[in-house]
């Protein structure tokens, strides 16, 4: 049995996931891998959302996205679908009374493949066309969703809720790191970015001579992943020992129990 789970969510999202961890008896590990911070200016984004009811269609990149932007909806308007990439939005959708009962919410129709190529193949994108849709996101999203909805003839806005960083390699964030690597962990991964950022950090550590090790401990870990592009960022940076299970978090307890 490997010793510890490390949770590399955001803090914010982390704590159900560690209790959950927790109640199969296997340790956790905190180590939040990105950042989330509120806009400087959310002027932006409060104009965007006060004219919810114009558009057909509202797409929601991530729980962190939904999050931010539910600090200014009241109530979400009739006749206004959402899309989203995974369970994790659907989770958070839920936290703010918005389901299926009372909203048409469309996701990718297999979870394993959580991400924004597999949410366009359940859109129904000519019903879209020439009509309004908002993609809410993070600072710099990617630009697939709102491009391809563009070139189906919607007419697209985008918009920030919210900024991600990786953190700041601090004597105490390299200490932890080190002190993780020199066992065997299951981390569970649930950004591509995020992932990256690990990678970088660990490039970083001290001293430059033990480079080679702390990389060869790093992908030496397993990583458990939920979606597709997770798991192929992560074989394209040398990891080896991979676990894909698919979206939401009862999938991902269930892979740690089948690997225990």
């Amino acid at each position: 049995m490997t010793d510890a789970v490390v949770i590399t969510r955001p803090r914010q999202q982390a704590e159900p996931l560690a209790r959950a961890v927790a109640s199969l008896g296997r340790e956790t590990v905190l180590l939040p891998l990105l950042e989330i911070s509120p806009l400087d200016d959310d002027a932006e984004l409060r104009r965007a959302l006060a004219d919810l009811a114009s558009y057909a269609l509202v797409a929601f990149v991530s729980p962190n996205a939904i999050d931010a932007a539910f600090a200014h909806i009241e109530h979400w308007p009739a006749g206004v679908d959402i899309a989203v990439v995974g369970e994790g939005s659907r989770a958070a959708l839920a936290r703010y009374g918005v389901g299926d009962g009372s909203v048409r919410i469309h996701c990718p129709k297999d979870p394993a493949y959580s991400d924004s190529e597999h949410l366009l193949q359940a859109l129904d994108l000519e019903r879209l066309a020439g009509r309004r849709v908002l993609v809410v996101r993070g600072e710099g999203g990617r630009e697939l969703l709102p491009d391809a909805l563009r070139g189906a003839g919607a007419t697209v806005e985008t918009v920030a809720s919210y900024r991600r960083a990786v953190p700041g390699l601090t004597p105490e964030l390299a200490d932890r790191l080190a002190g993780l690597l020199a066992r065997p962990n299951d981390w569970i991964i649930t950004s591509s970015e995020a992932l990256r950022g690990l990678v970088s950090l660990v490039e970083r550590l001290e001293p430059a001579e033990l480079q080679t090790h702390f990389k060869h401990q790093l992908r030496q870990q397993r990583l458990i992943v939920p979606h597709a592009r997770i798991h192929e960022t992560a074989s394209a940076l040398g990891f080896g020992r991979l676990v894909l299970t698919g979206s939401g978090d009862e999938r991902l307890l269930a892979a740690l129990q089948s690997q225990a």
